[in-house]
């Protein structure tokens, strides 16, 4: 594998998927994708279920192999980068599947997620920022905390690691109103702090389109549409509706 650029562009997107065809095994998922996430960008990929979204963020890890196309991040090939190492080069991953150490305090959980050598007080900070009644559950056991407050966990552990890319599955799916406000916010205020390149994948439409800067439709495989955020309501619903 070679770390060469994929590209010669001066502003080189933070995440490039080019004709990325992937799957499980012989069924083909994903085909010939290619989408860019732009630095600092929010790009939402919208779509119903079985479209293969979560298939784009375990691909993009590295859980799954690409039968076909490339991925460059920062402009450097990671097509076959392992999700170990993806993760070592600040890519972070919050799937839809509640991947917490259950039996684990929340500050266990935490401290996991941080590379040797990284600034805990810094990382705690964060959490606080973002989540302060966690630091009140830093003794508490993972699994013992709500549906709601395990999505945030999550969430505060991924920022934590003050990742460069992070990749999020379906974060809202089952939650409350008042806790997709409060995920709404973290999300746009830590953007705007760190300038935090994401990828949300969602089938909330106001969520997506309130936090992010693009979007783009997935059918079946294929990217259909996307565009600016601004205005694209009905547009995105009349796709999510058919």
């Amino acid at each position: 594998m070679t770390d060469a650029p994929m590209v010669d562009a001066p502003m080189v997107d933070a995440l490039a998927i080019r004709d990325m065809s992937a799957g499980y095994g012989e069924a083909i998922v994903l085909r010939n994708l290619s989408l860019r996430v732009p630095r600092t960008d929010i790009v939402a990929v919208l779509g119903k279920n079985g479209m293969g979204k979560s298939t784009l963020l375990k691909s993009i890890m590295g859980y799954l192999p690409k039968a076909t196309g490339a991925i460059a991040l920062d402009g450097h090939d990671v097509t076959q980068v392992p999700p170990h190492r993806m993760a070592r080069r600040g890519v972070s991953y919050i799937a839809q599947e509640k991947a917490l150490f259950q039996d684990l305090t929340v500050e266990e959980n935490i401290r996991l997620a941080l590379a040797r050598g990284s600034d805990r007080a810094a990382a705690m900070a964060t959490v606080e920022r973002c989540f302060p009644f966690l630091l009140k559950r830093l003794r508490q056991q993972a699994g013992t905390l709500s549906g709601g407050e395990q999505k945030m966990l999550l969430v505060a552990r991924a920022l934590a690691v003050r990742a460069r890319l992070l990749l999020i599955d379906e974060i809202t799916e089952g939650l409350q109103p008042s806790v997709v406000t409060t995920l709404a916010q973290v999300i746009r205020d830590e953007r705007a702090r760190f300038g935090t390149t994401i990828l949300l994948i969602e089938q909330n439409i106001g969520f997506a389109l309130e936090v992010a800067d693009r979007y783009a439709v997935l059918d079946r495989g294929e990217i259909v549409d996307g565009g600016p955020t601004a205005g694209a309501t009905a547009r995105v619903a009349g796709y999510l509706s058919v």
